[in-house]
């Protein structure tokens, strides 16, 4: 008997019992849709991250102030006010600091209401020079970003990040006009171009400011010199590395600090980020999987027993093949590929939902799912190595039948 044969014969014993040939199948499709879909998940998380982490601007170092102590209770890092406008005017330095690329320091004024007449929008205003646009990879919509003279002189001027501008501007381009914050008016000078949101910020809704005007004209105070963060790029990759190095020294000279335990500052890199969340990432990601793994097991069980109760029913068919000549080898072939052909279809029919379940899920959750081709194939080959699997034992049994015995049940 041919493989075509055997083929032929395989697809024809499935169709005579399509509700239970769908049944064993079911449990193959579950696991191998979970497979994708968590595959899917999981890759989706990653990039989702990635991408947040680029809008901060590539080859970012980001410089947090030290921890403060109040009342005997010390607060985390940042709570504290270690770092200072010298400190960014010092890292700036291409002499000390030829793998720095650039510097752009943060004084950010939380919940300020800006108002157009009579909207107002609530947003973040934030203080920083020239140099942001170029650190944090953005671009502008329109009109121009603060300059030096700005910063020079703390110009009222501001710079809108485009939610912001929507809310107080509708449709009308806000550059040239004015919004009012305490009282005093700022013109603004240009729109940024959309970025989203990184893993804290909604990048499009804030008001960019010179750091002087801001530390004068808003926040005022002891807190006027702080910084609350300070960007860094490297020049390049390939110098992130030296960045490192160059803003550790430089800030431990400053702050007469000798070691990473008596700083009072931190530095974290893009990478140590994307490298923790894709840990978490890969930890649930496994974890799914340990219950896609499960449902195949439960699939592959089914098949067998299925396949066991095929072996039984067709006990008289198996005695007349081997009468009229059939080999072991041939009932087996028989039997495997009818176990083949239930694990290939259920992870055809799984792949499917799981790709279905991909194009859909993104508009009801907020992670985005990433179909991975090699995933799809792999788990394509697991289904029919399932289905292979699990029919070994019943078509081995088959194979083992004696005609005589065969012929004479009933």
């Amino acid at each position: 008997m041919t493989w075509s044969d055997i083929l032929a014969n395989s697809w024809d014993a499935i169709r005579s019992h399509k509700m239970r040939s769908a049944l064993t199948s079911l449990g193959i499709l579950i696991g191998i849709a979970a497979v994708v879909l968590t595959v899917g998940l999981g890759q989706g998380a990653q990039q989702k991250v990635s991408n947040q982490l680029n809008a901060l601007g590539g080859n970012l170092l980001i410089v947090s102030p030290g921890s403060s102590t109040t009342g005997g209770v010390r607060g985390g890092f940042g709570s504290a006010s270690t770092l200072t406008m010298a400190d960014a005017t010092a890292l700036s330095s291409p002499v000390a600091a030829p793998n720095i690329g650039g510097v752009a320091p943060i004084l950010q004024a939380t919940s300020k209401e800006l108002d157009n007449g009579s909207t107002n929008w609530t947003t973040t205003v934030v203080g920083t020079t020239s140099s942001w646009l170029s650190v944090r990879g953005r671009t502008l919509a329109s009109g121009r970003f603060i300059s030096d003279a700005d910063q020079a002189s703390a110009a009222a001027v501001t710079v809108l990040a485009s939610s912001t501008a929507s809310q107080l501007f509708g449709p009308v381009n806000p550059v040239g006009q004015y919004v009012t914050i305490g009282g005093t008016p700022y013109q603004v000078i240009g729109v940024l171009a959309s970025a989203g949101s990184d893993s804290t910020t909604n990048l499009d809704d804030q008001a960019i400011m010179p750091f002087s005007t801001v530390s004068q004209r808003i926040v005022g105070g002891t807190n006027r010199t702080s910084v609350q963060t300070i960007y860094v790029k490297a020049a390049s990759a390939n110098q992130l590395a030296g960045a490192y190095q160059e803003t550790q020294t430089i800030l431990q000279n400053r702050h007469a600090t000798s070691s990473s335990s008596t700083t009072d500052f931190s530095i974290t890199t893009q990478q140590s980020v994307l490298s923790t969340t894709s840990s978490v990432d890969s930890t649930l990601t496994t974890l799914l999987m340990g219950a896609a793994a499960l449902a195949l097991l439960v699939g592959g069980i089914g098949v067998m027993n299925i396949m066991l109760v095929s072996v039984k029913e067709r006990t008289r068919e198996i005695g007349l093949r081997k009468a009229l000549g059939g080999t072991p080898t041939t009932i087996r072939r028989q039997f495997l590929s009818e176990a083949s052909m239930l694990g290939l279809t259920g992870g055809l029919l799984g792949v499917a939902g799981g790709v279905g379940g991909a194009l859909i899920l993104p508009h009801f959750i907020s992670n985005p799912i990433t179909i991975s081709v090699p995933w799809v194939l792999i788990s394509i080959a697991v289904a029919i190595v399932i289905g292979v699997g699990f029919g070994v034992y019943p078509a081995v049994r088959a194979a083992r039948l004696s005609p005589i015995d065969a012929l004479r049940s009933e």
